[in-house]
């Protein structure tokens, strides 16, 4: 998959354990842990939103763009 989840960095930085932040976001700590593994499909924006307030960073610091392994070039045909 293109798109990395680099939470588990995050939560490192701010010396934060994923049960803290299951607590202070409303998440199960399972739910938190899917989410580290990058093992979910989508997460809402409320979410999103609630995990950048409470670790206190960008949605970029969370999600990056890795590229695509197999020939490098763009899925799409207008590079949108």
């Amino acid at each position: 998959m293109p798109i990395v989840v680099n939470l588990d960095v995050v939560l490192a930085q701010r010396k934060m354990r994923s049960k803290e932040l299951a607590a202070r976001i409303g998440l199960t700590e399972a739910n938190v842990s899917l989410l580290r593994s990058g093992k979910v499909r989508g997460i809402r924006f409320e979410t999103l939103e609630k995990i950048c307030a409470a670790l206190d960073c960008q949605p970029g610091d969370l999600l990056a763009y890795a590229g695509s392994d197999a020939g490098g070039t763009d899925p799409s045909p207008d590079g949108v």
